[in-house]
């Protein structure tokens, strides 16, 4: 971590508010919290309903134990199927309760948590998140604040309008998450997307896009907000490194210093729902064996690809950190971590909106995470990347057993240096099953059929169809390729995700180029089975019959 004394306070970056942001003041009443902790203060100010009268007198769970999960991964082992199928490992738990009245002045209860409250939330859920903020991400200035908000969806959503005006637009990869794409499209918000390579966003695409942009042309002017997805990408599951990270970061910097007067600089916007769900190469199952992880969950996380903060000395960087992936999506718990100028303005965004996250919830995940500790949640954390590395490298087995697999290092594209799996269809036996060959058979005399990188992060497998090998695309069809197999696969039982709804420019999205969005991280490793033999069955019909 690095030293306090040393780091400067964030720069003001308040050229980049909005005029809706500008324009928000605080909420009248919420303005009257400041008071609140008062010990002497008797509050006839508000409209709150007496805590007497909530029919909750505590609520509690049982708690899985933070070390629930084991941090080797024993994907490849057969006696792993064997302690399930026996049912050998029971669930340890520790029941959490959340009284309705402290018993001492720090505890928490439901007499505050389920009152009208703050926009920041919690004072212990505020304490924890600080300490973990500091300890994992180790922000390089001195004064970043946190701030709770409904998941990266409603962060991301409060973030665009706290930084841009109707007609702007935002840097984000040419691929992206379509929730944001669809959260920015009704302020007149729109993407412009850059070309990425196997750590996402390329730093000299970056640049190109910046150097050459022209506003006469554009009809617009250059873009002052980025938003990226760096760790497990989505969809396309890539990691983006610290080198990378450093090249983007300056790159904001450096155009504000170029042209001061027109106050050029970009905010980096860092939504990073998967950066615990990094789960390092693939590696195939005939070379797999069982890997034992760092055994100190605190060491465990020095291995993680760093976040933006670690860079960020200046407080250019709004981190979006959700809840969502590591406890539970319906707890609609998140926070920010920025400037306080920034801050203080997504705050005023969130009294006239959302207010404060659920009541229920918040108590729930703050007395499960201070009874866990920073230290039990990092275990927590370490043992759910074991189980999603596993997850990934079950379900590309499952390809591996319905497809032939080839390797190849990619020489072109998004995927140059890296290791590509490019699938064919295997021949089938009489019965209709696959027929097992080495990897040095080129394929059932059929051409590839897709291709794809394994994931080294996230819940995603991305897959580029190759659908030139399929006999003809007609001229005039109202679908395209892409939707044609995807309705396919559909009705026959599978439901993906179509590439194009991750587009950044969905007018430009080739007719007779395609991509999927796979998940591996819901389904049962029977369901994830049946799902690929059905895909596999689709896919080799569409290929046959087009």
């Amino acid at each position: 971590m690095q030293n306090s004394d040393k780091r400067q306070k964030a720069i003001d970056l308040s050229h980049h508010l909005s005029a809706l942001s500008r324009a928000r003041a605080t909420s009248p009443l919420k303005g009257l919290a400041r008071y609140f902790g008062r010990p002497d203060l008797i509050s006839l100010a508000g409209g709150m309903p007496s805590e007497a009268y909530f029919p909750f007198a505590a609520i509690s769970g049982d708690a899985l134990v933070a070390d629930s999960f084991a941090v080797t991964n024993q994907s490849g082992s057969s006696l792993s199927w064997l302690w399930k199928l026996f049912g050998a490992r029971k669930e340890k738990t520790n029941t959490i309760v959340v009284p309705k009245y402290p018993a001492t002045k720090d505890d928490v209860n439901l007499a505050t948590a389920l009152q009208y409250g703050t926009a920041t939330g919690l004072p212990q859920l505020q304490k924890f998140i600080k300490e973990f903020v500091g300890k994992v991400y180790d922000p390089a200035y001195s004064d970043c604040t946190q701030l709770v908000q409904t998941g990266n969806t409603d962060g991301w959503s409060r973030t665009i309008t706290t930084l841009c005006n109707p007609g702007e637009l935002f840097i984000t990869e040419d691929w992206t998450y379509p929730s944001a794409l669809a959260s920015s499209a009704p302020y007149d918000i729109k993407p412009v997307g850059v070309p990425m390579d196997d750590q996402g966003m390329r730093s000299d695409e970056l640049r190109r896009l910046l150097a050459e942009w022209d506003e006469s042309t554009r009809g617009t002017k250059r873009p002052h907000v980025m938003y990226t997805v760096p760790v497990g990408q989505n969809p396309t599951g890539v990691t983006m490194g610290i080198d990378r990270k450093k090249e983007i970061y300056d790159i904001c910097v450096e155009y504000g210093m170029l042209n001061v007067q027109r106050n050029t600089d970009i905010i980096i916007v860092e939504d990073d729902p998967y950066f615990f769900l990094q789960m390092g190469t693939y590696v195939a199952k005939s070379e797999r064996a069982s890997q034992a992880t760092l055994a100190d969950p605190e060491a465990w996380i020095t291995t993680l690809a760093p976040s933006f903060l670690k860079l960020d000395y200046q407080g250019r960087v709004i981190r979006l950190d959700t809840f969502s992936k590591t406890i539970a999506p319906g707890a609609r718990l998140g926070f920010f971590t920025c400037n306080p100028r920034f801050a203080e303005r997504l705050e005023r965004a969130g009294e006239t909106s959302t207010q404060a996250p659920c009541g229920f919830g918040q108590s729930l995940i703050t007395q499960l995470l201070t009874s866990w500790k920073y230290e039990g949640y990092a275990r927590w954390l370490q043992g759910l990347a074991v189980q999603y590395k596993s997850r990934r490298d079950f379900f590309i087995d499952a390809l591996e057993e319905e497809f032939h697999l080839r390797r190849s290092v990619g020489a072109t594209g998004a995927w140059t240096g890296c290791t590509v799996y490019t699938a064919s269809a295997k021949p089938q036996n009489v019965f209709g099953r696959s027929l097992q060959m080495s990897e040095k058979f080129g394929g059932f005399g059929a051409k590839p059929l897709f291709s794809f990188v394994p994931p080294t992060s996230g819940m995603f497998v991305w897959l580029k169809m190759h659908f030139e090998n399929a006999p003809g695309f007609q001229p005039g069809d109202e679908e395209t390729m892409e939707m044609k197999l995807w309705t396919a696969i559909a009705e026959a039982g599978v439901l993906i995700g179509p590439g194009r709804y991750f587009s950044a420019d969905d007018e430009g999205v080739n007719p007779v180029e395609g991509h999927f969005r796979i998940s591996f991280s819901f389904a049962s490793h029977e369901d994830m089975t049946k799902a690929v033999k059905i895909f596999a069955k689709a896919t080799r019909e569409f290929f046959q019959e087009q």
